[in-house]
């Protein structure tokens, strides 16, 4: 019996692991990318499942909610995760990855397999007929988006700002004014660790807030998303602000005094070979010259080489309570499901369980079986229940968090020992599912 092809639109992390989870139930995939053809300045690959914000697919422990979601994923045959831990760099308690080589392996897996084909140009029409998936992340052309809408009459898109942080070379890094360490020595020394004075940070702190922006049609402070904040409006929220964020000294002591600084830069490993390294926390939309002045007077990036300047991008996303069911399908249509960051799931990894649930559900009712139905109680399901919540008044793209999974039903002492039996329990209902 010949299976319906399903088109997918969009190579990101969410449209590949989509088209993954479909070709491997043996649902013939015709995945939809506009690059090379078509660019945004937030891409710098032709290859699919591109990270353009950080290299940092963030907390591998199991404590915590999105180290449990990676393992969701993994137990579940994900593409991604398994790409991600192929090309994973040391960083400490993170999944941290070479980024070209996440990437090329990504599209190699995808272009590779007998039951996707791959066909490259922007699409600007959502097809009449057949199942579509629409993963076209927070950088959606204008033509879809537009037609996107359309699906929707009298309701608006949201949208919010996204930044992506500095890039530097290692060599130009001053390790006279930095060290190797991880936050409380935990796992291996894969950071840079960059201190300042209280007085190197007040001319630092100060020099920020007054930075002069780059030109962002219709930009205001209230339209950043608190999870991806610009450091310069993060700064301009209070002296402190930075130290409580990702200036935070906790946990790294210099060794050259034994002591915390008042305040660090950390820089993480942006390629295997460690010769690039990203500026944590540090998304911007500075004009590029200020990037250069203002970053150069923390003392270790003094004369630091940028190959790479921050960049501000605006994101599109749904308002998914009113749209989407907890399959991410347009509610009263069987054939279109949405996936990824446009849906309002926050993170690279909670973008790859939308893509992740979306194939899966969508390959069992094209085989004829019954839905998965996800559990609250995993954090795949969580997010997707999140998203799909018709209460949620005032809807915001979201992280995966233990606050959006239920609690247990007894009491356990310790954050960590009660995270850990969420996430025991999460894996148990997991392995219940038949999926």
């Amino acid at each position: 019996m010949s299976m319906e092809q399903v088109m997918v639109i969009g190579a990101g992390l969410a449209g590949c692991e989509a088209a993954w989870q479909l070709a491997q139930r043996g649902i013939p995939v015709l995945l939809r990318e506009m690059k090379p053809q078509k660019m945004t300045p937030a891409h710098h690959s032709t290859d699919f499942g591109e990270l353009v914000c950080s290299n940092s697919l963030r907390s591998d422990q199991i404590e915590n909610a999105v180290g449990l979601l990676k393992e969701e994923l993994r137990r579940g045959g994900s593409l991604i995760l398994a790409c991600a831990d192929a090309t994973r760099v040391e960083a400490g308690g993170a999944l941290a990855v070479d980024r070209t080589g996440f990437s090329a392996l990504i599209t190699e897996r995808i272009k590779s397999h007998p039951l996707i084909t791959v066909l490259e140009g922007e699409v600007a029409e959502i097809p009449k007929e057949g199942q579509v998936v629409i993963a076209t992340g927070p950088l959606t052309s204008q033509a879809l988006s537009e037609r996107i809408a359309d699906l929707f009459p009298g309701m608006d898109y949201l949208s919010f700002y996204d930044a992506a942080a500095p890039l530097v070379t290692f060599e130009s890094v001053n390790m006279e004014h930095a060290w190797f360490a991880s936050r409380y020595d935990k796992g291996t020394a894969d950071y840079i660790n960059c201190p300042l004075t209280g007085e190197e940070y007040d001319a630092f702190w100060r020099a920020l807030c007054t930075a002069q922006e780059a030109p962002v049609h219709g930009f205001e402070d209230k339209s950043v998303f608190e999870g991806c904040m610009p450091v310069e409006v993060m700064a301009r929220r209070g002296r402190q602000t930075l130290c409580y964020g990702p200036l935070k000294p906790r946990g790294l002591r210099d060794p050259k005094t034994g002591q915390e600084p008042f305040a660090v830069v950390q820089l993480r490993r942006d390629n295997r070979e460690g010769s690039i390294y990203n500026l944590v926390g540090f998304q911007t939309h500075l004009r590029f010259p200020e990037q250069k002045r203002v970053f150069s007077m923390i003392p270790a990036l003094q004369n630091a080489e940028f190959v790479r300047y921050g960049i501000m991008h605006r994101n599109t996303y749904l308002d998914s309570p009113r749209l989407l069911d907890r399959y991410y399908r347009v509610r009263g249509s069987r054939r279109l499901m949405f996936a990824g960051q446009i849906t309002g799931v926050e993170g690279y990894v909670e973008s790859t369980a939308s893509g992740f649930l979306t194939g899966v559900e969508l390959a069992r009712r094209l085989l004829g079986q019954p839905p998965a139905d996800f559990p609250q109680e995993t954090a795949v399901g969580a997010l997707a229940l999140y998203v799909s919540n018709e209460s949620i008044v005032q809807f915001q793209p979201m992280n995966i968090n233990f606050g959006i999974i239920p609690p247990l039903d007894h009491r356990v002492k310790g954050k960590r020992n009660k995270n850990a039996e969420l996430s025991q329990r999460a894996l148990e209902a997991l392995a219940r599912l038949d999926f």
